[in-house]
């Protein structure tokens, strides 16, 4: 079988190139992938192309299949839908999701693919890694039937914690952002929608996505006294200026920081990696999640895509790579 490939690589700080791969012959337990899709979110993706990942931060973030180093030359990416090409009989022929880089097929172990349930389209399932991170943020923040809730910051993260809050029963949702457009999404996924200035207040609890100064000190201005901002964002190697004089004390205000690169110790002991991954997916079953997805582009054209979506000049939440003649 042939096994060459192709693969997306940063060569350099806001620019990458699309080179030939060798793939290994499978091993005894490896699957061979055809990719389907994969997909960019703007947040960490695009800060990774733009070379903002700070040194002391290259090991954590590395992707598990990433090859190459900061800030580059550098293959990275997490967001993977394929067709089991070869493997055990258990998958061959299946679609998956894994945790891969931008590549048009791949030789990884069967254990980091996960089957996508059949009610789940390969296209939507790209969101899986965002919906986990969701899933995981909501694991450590813990609401509250009832809990009065704001979600400030309507991109890709901040638009799946607020998809998976329109499930639960009795709690006052409200998507916050800046940009108007997001109202759209926002009804798409069952929740209300305010700009900052017109966001309610006397929140329980803020999740906070924006990665913005402004956003978070806006999270903490919406909280009830004793209210928790859960600090979803990922600055880079960007500082932040907090308000944390006047009332922040006396309201005894909550700051939390959440990342899904471990899983949460409220289910740490019960909960592996890959049950929160197949949660994840079983969770894309609702069709609403559809609206997370705001662009398509061929593979061949990463190249040129990429430096539009790191500079905004596309906006995007997810925006989906279409591998092979599929449209």
């Amino acid at each position: 079988m042939n096994r060459s490939a192709r693969s997306f690589w940063l060569t350099s700080p806001g620019r990458g190139e699309i080179r030939p791969t060798d793939l290994p012959e499978p091993a005894a337990g490896e699957v061979v992938v055809s990719a389907l899709y994969s997909g960019i979110s703007r947040g960490t993706e695009t800060l990774v192309f733009r070379g903002q990942v700070p040194e002391n931060q290259y090991d954590a973030m590395r992707a598990p299949f990433q090859e190459g180093d900061f800030p580059g030359p550098v293959k990275y990416g997490y967001l993977s839908v394929g067709v089991v090409e070869e493997g055990p009989p258990e998958l061959a022929g299946r679609t998956v999701f894994c945790l891969h880089p931008h590549q048009s097929r791949y030789v990884v172990p069967a254990s980091a693919v996960t089957p996508v349930p059949e009610n789940v389209p390969a296209g939507r399932a790209v969101l899986a890694g965002t919906i986990e991170t969701a899933v995981n943020a909501l694991w450590d923040a813990a609401p509250l039937v009832g809990d009065r809730i704001a979600v400030v910051g309507g991109g890709m993260v901040g638009c799946s914690v607020a998809a998976l809050l329109a499930r639960f029963p009795g709690v006052r949702v409200q998507l916050v952002d800046a940009d108007p457009a997001r109202a759209e999404v926002a009804d798409a996924l069952g929740v209300g929608f305010a700009q900052p200035a017109d966001a309610l207040g006397d929140c329980d609890l803020v999740v906070h996505a924006s990665a913005t100064e402004q956003g978070l000190a806006r999270a903490l201005e919406l909280l009830t006294p004793e209210g928790t901002v859960l600090e979803l964002s990922w600055y880079g190697d960007r500082r932040v200026a907090l308000p944390l004089g006047e009332a922040f004390h006396s309201r005894r205000l909550v700051i939390r920081s959440s990342q899904v690169g471990t899983v949460s110790p409220a289910r740490r002991s019960s909960r592996t990696y890959a049950d929160r991954l197949a949660l994840a997916l079983d969770l894309l079953a609702d069709p609403a999640l559809d609206a997370l997805v705001t662009g398509e582009s061929a593979f061949e054209e990463l190249p040129e895509v990429m430096p539009r979506l790191a500079s905004g000049e596309i906006p995007a939440l997810c925006h989906r790579v279409r591998y092979g003649d599929r449209s």
